[in-house]
């Protein structure tokens, strides 16, 4: 729907700790994440220890896909924070809650193996090829969060989800620490 422009190949400015606060000052409550070699360290084990958010660790990605789901429809805000594989292992669930049924579950992908100098379009690896024209036949909104992303886009996004209602995918190709 909506992605980037190619990306420069230059180390993303954008922290983790810039998406952990723009998490916080979208009114995310809840992080509902597997672990992903990509966010881990940048992302992940600070919000392990944020007082901002409640903690769900998942075994499979389509639980937090449910997980999500279920909190948007109590009106609490999410994010679920999980590997590419795991989106693509999860598409029938995303289909299924949250294109079918227009709840807000925004989603940071990490982009395992993405190379530094290419667009996930021009990837070597398949699954990466392969995400942005499954996030665009399922109508979902999207953003490669790249050198040029801020904390502002993010909450900007993330209120937009909630706001319409609608998934949102936020992709990140490198780890922001």
């Amino acid at each position: 729907m909506n992605g980037t422009a190619a990306l420069t190949g230059k180390t993303t400015a954008l922290t983790g700790a810039a998406i952990v606060d723009a998490f916080a000052s979208a009114g995310v409550e809840f992080v509902v994440a597997l672990p992903d070699i990509v966010t881990c360290e940048g992302v992940l084990w600070p919000i392990s220890s944020d007082d901002r958010f409640r903690l769900v660790m998942v075994c499979k990605e389509d639980e937090g896909v449910s997980i999500c789901s279920a909190l948007s429809y109590a009106n609490r805000r999410a994010v679920l924070l999980i590997q590419h594989t795991g989106f693509l292992d999860s598409v029938n669930a995303i289909r299924a809650m949250c294109t079918d049924y227009g709840l807000p579950v925004v989603m940071a992908v990490g982009l395992q193996g993405m190379e530094p100098d290419l667009a996930p379009a021009q990837s070597r690896h398949a699954g990466i090829r392969m995400l942005e024209p499954i996030i665009d036949a399922m109508q979902i909104g999207y953003t490669i969060l790249d050198e040029h992303s801020t904390g502002d886009e993010i909450v900007s996004r993330i209120e937009r989800a909630y706001a319409e209602p609608a998934p949102f995918v936020f992709l990140i190709p490198r780890s922001p620490l």
